[in-house]
C-alpha cells in the first residue's frame, strides 16, 4: 500500500494517475480518469457522489485504504466499467441498479427528461409515454419520476434486462410504470402513445467486435444493429406511426450512426437535438413525417430482408 496516501483526495488523484497510465477507456457515465476514480473511491467509502469538497481532506483508516485500493486495482486489471464494479449507474439525477445484463446508463436523453422534453413537445399534452429498448429502465423510469402525471410503459426484448428494470421501478418508487416484454413494437399491438422515446442498438456489428475491452462486458444485444447500425432504427421508424397518437412525437438515439442515417434517408426531415455538449445523434420526428415517409422506411427494410 502506498504509505504516502492518506486522504480521500490523495486516493482520487492516485487512482486517476494509475488509470491514465494503464490507458483505460472511459465512456460509461464518466468521461475522465478523475471522474472514474472519484466514483470508485466514494463508493468504496459509502459516501454520496455529491459529497462537499471539504471532506476530501478526510483521512482513511487502514481498512478503508485497503478497500479503496482493491477497487481501484480491479478497475485496472479487469478493465470492467466502474458502474459494473459498484452495481450503480447515475442517470437524470437518479441511482439505477446496473449489472452486465444491461448497458450502463449514459444516454444524452437524460438532458431532455430534465427539460420536460421541451422545446420539442412544444407544450402539447402528454398522457402516455413509451420507452422502447429500455434496458435498465433508465429513460422510462426517470421520465416517470420527473413527470409523475405521465403514464409510462417500458419495453425490451430481453427478459434478463426487464428483471433488472423491475427492480429499478421498485427501488425508485416509479409508480405507474408498466414493464412489457416486446421485440420492438411486436408485443405492443393496440398500444398508442403521445411520446415514444428509444435508445435502441445502433452500433455496426464489426465495430462492436472492435470496441475496447470495457465495452465487451456489455450485452451485445444492446449494441449490435446490423452492418451499418441502422437495422433497428429503421424498424422503429417504420412501425412507430401505428403506435403514436395524432400529434405524437418520436425521439430516438442513433449515436455515431447519425451520418449514415442522414445519407440513407436524405429527404426525411430529421431534427437533430443540440445538447449542452453539442449534437449527440438524437433525432426528433413528428408522427406526420413518419407517415409521409413510411414507404421510404419500408423500402430500406425490404432491401435488408427485414420486417418492422
Amino acid at each position: 500500500m502506498p504509505a504516502e496516501l492518506s486522504t480521500i483526495i490523495d486516493f482520487i488523484r492516485w487512482g486517476a494517475s494509475r488509470f491514465n497510465a494503464a490507458k483505460l477507456t472511459f465512456g460509461h457515465g464518466n468521461d475522465s480518469a478523475i471522474d472514474e476514480a472519484t466514483q470508485l473511491v466514494l463508493h468504496a467509502l459509502h459516501l454520496p457522489p455529491d459529497m462537499p469538497p471539504a471532506y476530501g481532506a478526510a483521512r482513511l483508516d487502514a481498512a478503508e485504504r485497503e478497500k479503496v485500493l482493491a477497487l481501484l486495482e480491479r478497475r485496472i486489471v479487469e478493465r470492467r466499467p466502474a458502474a459494473y464494479l459498484t452495481g450503480e449507474g447515475w442517470f437524470a439525477g437518479l441511482a439505477f441498479e446496473v449489472d452486465e445484463r444491461v448497458l450502463v446508463p449514459r444516454s444524452p436523453i437524460a438532458e431532455l427528461i430534465l427539460a420536460g422534453y421541451e422545446p420539442w413537445l412544444g407544450g402539447r399534452e402528454v398522457h402516455r409515454v413509451l420507452d422502447l429498448c429500455t434496458g435498465s429502465g433508465c429513460i422510462g423510469i426517470a421520465t416517470a419520476v420527473h413527470h409523475p402525471y405521465w403514464q409510462v410503459d417500458i419495453a425490451d426484448i430481453s427478459e434478463d434486462a426487464l428483471a433488472l428494470a423491475r427492480r429499478n421501478v421498485t427501488e425508485l418508487d416509479a409508480r405507474g410504470v408498466r414493464v412489457l416484454q416486446s421485440d420492438l413494437f411486436r408485443g405492443l399491438a393496440g398500444e398508442r402513445y403521445d411520446l415514444i422515446v428509444s435508445n435502441p442498438p445502433y452500433v455496426p456489428a464489426d465495430e462492436v467486435d472492435a470496441l475496447p475491452r470495457e465495452y465487451q462486458y456489455e450485452p451485445a444485444l444492446g449494441l449490435k444493429s446490423g452492418q451499418d447500425g441502422l437495422d433497428l432504427p429503421l424498424r422503429i421508424l417504420a412501425a412507430a406511426p401505428e403506435h403514436l397518437n395524432e400529434g405524437g412525437l418520436l425521439i430516438c438515439e442513433v449515436g455515431d450512426s447519425e451520418a449514415a442515417l442522414g445519407e440513407l434517408l436524405p429527404h426525411v426531415p430529421f431534427a437533430w437535438v443540440e445538447f449542452k455538449v453539442g449534437q449527440m445523434g438524437v433525432f426528433v420526428l413528428e408522427r406526420d413525417d413518419l407517415v409521409a415517409h413510411h414507404e421510404d422506411f419500408m423500402a430500406e427494410l425490404s432491401k435488408r430482408g427485414l420486417a418492422p
